[in-house]
């Protein structure tokens, strides 16, 4: 079994709740990680791996992984086949109940997600991309959005991802999180757009609450991340060093806390999608099988 630090027991006790395993259709099955988490989860109880793809590949992957003899289905697919827009038409048939990124491009997909045709996408609701992570440097779980999808997100798109995370920071058992609203710089500028957008957010905020949280910014990362830096600089805010998640102005930045964060901090996380009709769990393919399997998890209690 995977270890995983206990703030993570929330989510993975919810997906074992069900009745029922869930069939999990991983699409792009032959990627190493991925591969390794669905089992686990499967070892856990609460999945059943169905997997999609290119067979020889993946064949080879789970007899080097010593994974060939667990019980699993295979639904091999041409080059020609986009192996997500195969998985979505199995879930919207009944066949499967998750949608998980195996050995896939970014693009490639959230494409056929997004694709109106699939009615995938809640009503009324903007498709988040948000990472939860835990690290020993950081005393509490935190998460931080949108990683993927929003480019340039306008105030209207921030408050919405606002309201993803609370409510998905809510299957994680966090009630009123502390949010950050992430920028350069402290104090608004009118030279720094992203800073203004963040005290008009807050305003808005005190006006009519976004969502079930404490909302604070504009607010630098190390203020974010440290009490002793908001000591040093003299800095008066009570959520320092206690934020659950970091909104970001824009992709590149969020991309890049994510990416630091794996790379360079003793840590694990699990990255979901919320605003989706189904489950989707969208692990990188250079993340751990531990990633792998919490966002599976986490992809499941949202739902369950």
């Amino acid at each position: 079994m995977l270890e995983y630090p206990q703030e993570f027991n929330h989510i993975v006790e919810k997906a074992k709740s069900f009745n029922r395993p869930w069939q999990v259709a991983v699409a792009g099955a032959n990627s190493e990680n991925i591969l390794q988490g669905v089992f686990a989860a499967q070892e856990a109880g609460f999945a059943e791996p169905i997997l999609i793809g290119n067979f020889k590949k993946t064949k080879e992957m789970l007899d080097n992984l010593g994974l060939a003899d667990r019980k699993y289905d295979f639904y091999p697919v041409s080059s020609a086949t986009s192996p997500v827009q195969y998985a979505i038409e199995m879930i919207q048939a009944g066949s499967a109940d998750v949608l998980v990124r195996g050995n896939i491009q970014t693009r490639d997909f959230l494409l056929p997600i997004m694709n109106k045709s699939n009615h995938l996408i809640e009503e009324g609701k903007l498709v988040t991309h948000i990472n939860v992570m835990r690290f020993e440097e950081y005393p509490r779980l935190i998460s931080v959005s949108d990683c993927t999808l929003l480019v340039e997100p306008s105030i209207e798109q921030r408050e919405d991802v606002i309201r993803n995370m609370v409510e998905a920071l809510s299957h994680f058992g966090i009630r009123k999180p502390n949010i950050a609203l992430l920028s350069l710089v402290e104090k608004p500028s009118f030279h720094m757009r992203d800073t203004v957008e963040a005290q008009t957010i807050v305003m808005h905020h005190k006006e009519e609450p976004i969502a079930d949280c404490n909302l604070f910014g504009p607010i630098t990362y190390d203020l974010i991340i440290s009490k002793e830096a908001a000591r040093l600089k003299h800095y008066k805010c009570e959520y320092c060093g206690e934020f659950d998640g970091i909104v970001v102005p824009n992709l590149l930045a969020g991309n890049l806390i994510c990416k630091f964060w794996d790379a360079h901090l003793t840590g694990t996380g699990c990255s979901v999608l919320v605003g989706a009709r189904i489950p989707v769990a969208i692990s990188g393919r250079s993340e751990s099988p531990t990633h792998a399997f919490l966002s599976l998890a986490a992809s499941i209690a949202m739902k369950a």
